[in-house]
């Protein structure tokens, strides 16, 4: 095992600039520093050089604002939180900047950046000094409770505790750079070791070494029977313990140290000093569960992680990890609990999401956290993870639609709404906007309109699936017509598709024309057969790129299908002449048109099935349901002939009830009822 004063030295940081702070209680200063951005702050006073800036690093350059120059030589590193110029050798922190470019008082810089960032600026506290001098001695009674707990690991008593750290892979050149320790099984042992240096009982109580007797007593050691591991802040201060119990019958496996002056678990993080080293070097910040992660994570190479200590992460630590780097990866254990933690974390972050700021998800097996693929795969399994990592928007589509089954439009609803929900949390417009973008891509993918046969069902429903329309095509032709009605234009389906054809390219450039209201006929959309390519592959346009704007979806279209195919649907005449294309934009007559036209193309879709299904019965015995389908069908057709309105060439008629059937095609249906109730009559049926 190394002695301490052999381990080589750990990244440090510059010495933080001394002011005078009588007036404002410990720790306060800390926290702000580490909540301002100072690329933020310097951001609004320079502009950055793109060229030589690397801002997923924190690595920032500009002309310097303090003197005048063209060259770029005034670096901001964002991560520690210093500016230097290499010209005018100013430096300093966000405080400083705002001192010197704003030309105020180090109180009046303080309130301003606290401002900024949500602080509230503590009332003057003249005991602050005092409560500073007793941080510093209590971080000294934890650096001696950490000595003393590693040379307690050398002893006998701690065999168990050393068997298992190997057992683990820890080396002992390992457990020195942690600082490992152990705590004997005995009630006063570290107690009895700070007293005997002098340390003051109020010291140790107040550090979270010690607890008072509740019998009045002697106090008693906080750690007993346990691993420890010693938990640093971010400027490499003993803060607080973590120990990991050897007696797999206690209650507590891990114990944290107590919540006290120079600990707050909520805004401490498990190696957060050499991790955000790591990360300056360009190492990925990567977030464990626990203790061990960290330490085989680190043994593996990946120097960049970290872990929150027995909770969930917490608002304040999310902001550690992207003060740090702007994509931290989360490590997801494979498991139920490791799954909850992940999309708890997605609520937590969604309204604190910036641009370039976000988190990604790397899922490990089932059963298996990283230490576990560590031993079990190697570090090139744990890469190939890392390097796919999950987005947030992902996992968030993940959760929302995993195991769930959208077979109705109630529940396609309750899905859209859900992630509505979520993405109004959003507060950056931009990401939000994105955020819309991604989902709605996704939703595209799970609910893409299927190619469906125009006008027969699939072969494999209710027909006779024999012969041209039998197994082994994907649809079927459509049936060959009797010999007594090989005279009908029934059988000749061009005639009506022209009809059907007309109306989706109504309807599809109307909301080229107006694609604000492209979300209001989603649905509608979605259900269109679109048997011409050309329709389908604008129907698929509107309903990916429709949202995200009227240049976009222009730019699509341009780039999918060329304008000169929108100019051929448009070109035609009986979608010429529709009044909302006549004049495009108007939302009134734009959305009163596509609802028309929708409902006359479901109300045809209608027509044709009853056609379609009385064709295939007559392969076999007509009967009553036969001829009531017909005549119902033929009743529809009269309605729709009554309400008509002819065209200027009198090609079509439009019923109000949605229905379009030309006349040839209503003599056909005259004529194929005819033929049933013949047969019937002759005693064919």
């Amino acid at each position: 095992m190394l002695p301490v004063a052999d381990l080589p030295p750990l990244d440090s940081d510059p010495p933080r600039p001394v002011y005078e702070v009588m007036s404002l209680p410990p720790g306060f200063l800390e926290e702000l520093r580490d909540r301002a951005s100072l690329s933020q702050v310097v951001g609004r006073k320079v502009i950055w050089d793109n060229r030589k800036s690397n801002q997923g690093k924190g690595d920032m350059w500009a002309p310097c604002p303090f003197h005048q120059e063209k060259s770029a030589s005034f670096h901001v590193d964002d991560r520690k939180g210093f500016y230097y110029c290499f010209g005018c050798h100013a430096k300093g922190d966000a405080i400083s900047f705002v001192r010197e470019t704003e030309n105020v008082s180090f109180m009046e810089a303080v309130e301003i950046i606290a401002r900024e960032v949500g602080m509230p600026v503590p009332k003057q506290d003249p005991r602050a000094q005092a409560k500073a001098d007793k941080r510093t001695q209590l971080a000294e009674v934890m650096e001696q409770a950490v000595q003393w707990f590693r040379l307690q690991l050398r002893t006998g008593a701690a065999g168990a505790a050393r068997d298992y750290l190997a057992k683990r892979g820890l080396s002992e050149q390992a457990q020195a750079h942690w600082e490992i320790g152990f705590a004997p099984n005995s009630w006063q042992g570290l107690w009895d070791a700070l007293k005997s240096k002098g340390v003051a009982d109020e010291l140790i109580l107040a550090a979270g070494l010690a607890k008072p007797s509740s019998k009045g007593g002697k106090p008693y050691d906080t750690f007993r029977g346990r691993i420890m591991f010693p938990i640093r802040d971010a400027r490499g201060r003993a803060i607080a313990f973590g120990g990991r119990a050897m007696d797999p019958e206690d209650k507590a496996k891990y114990l944290n140290s107590p919540e006290t002056e120079l600990f707050d678990k909520g805004r401490s993080l498990y190696n957060v000093k050499d991790a955000r080293a790591a990360a300056g070097r360009g190492q990925p910040l990567i977030v464990a569960e626990g203790y061990m992660d960290v330490i085989a994570l680190h043994g593996a190479g990946f120097e960049g992680a970290v872990a929150p200590l027995g909770t969930a992460i917490t608002e304040n630590q999310l902001q550690m990890l992207w003060r740090i780097a702007p994509e931290p990866i989360i490590t997801l254990d494979g498991d139920a609990a490791g799954q909850r933690a992940a999309l708890r974390l997605i609520d937590l972050a969604l309204p604190l999401l910036e641009a370039g700021q976000s988190l990604r998800f790397a899922v490990m097996p089932e059963g298996q956290d990283p230490d576990d693929l560590l031993r079990a795969q190697g570090a090139g399994a744990l890469q190939k993870l890392l390097d796919n990592a999950l987005p947030m928007v992902r996992l968030l589509w993940q959760r929302e639609t995993e195991g769930k089954v959208f077979d109705s439009p109630e529940r396609k609803a309750a899905l859209d709404k859900s992630l509505r929900e979520k993405i109004k949390l959003i507060r950056d417009p931009s990401i939000r906007s994105h955020y819309g973008q991604e989902i709605k891509d996704l939703r595209w993918d799970l609910f893409r309109p299927q190619k469906k046969r125009p006008d027969f069902r699939p072969v494999g429903g209710k027909g006779p699936g024999k012969g041209k329309g039998g197994k082994g095509s994907p649809w079927g032709a459509p049936l060959a017509p009797l010999a007594s009605t090989k005279a009908s234009a029934l059988v000749a389906m061009s005639d009506e598709q022209v009809g059907m054809h007309l109306r989706e390219a109504v309807i599809l450039v109307a909301l080229v024309d107006c694609p604000q209201m492209i979300e209001t006929f989603e649905t509608g959309l979605e259900g269109m057969g679109c048997a011409d390519p050309d329709h389908a592959r604008l129907r698929d346009l509107l309903l990916r790129f429709g949202h995200a704007g009227e240049d976009v979806l222009r730019e699509e279209i341009s780039y999918s299908l060329g304008w000169e195919t929108l100019e051929n649907m448009k070109g035609q005449r009986h979608v010429a002449i529709t009044p909302c294309i006549r004049n495009p934009g108007n939302v009134e007559m734009t959305r009163l048109t596509v609802a028309e036209e929708l409902a006359k193309l479901d109300a045809a879709r209608g027509l044709n099935e009853e056609i379609a299904e009385a064709v295939e019965d007559l392969s076999g015995p007509a009967d009553e349901g036969v001829t009531w389908r017909l005549s119902e069908a033929a009743r529809a057709a009269d309605m729709a002939r009554r309400s008509a309105q002819e065209d200027n060439n009198g090609e079509f008629d439009v019923g109000d009830n949605g229905m379009t059937m030309d006349r040839d095609e209503r003599s056909a249906l005259d004529a194929l009822l005819g033929t049933i109730k013949y047969e019937k009559s002759k005693g064919r049926g």
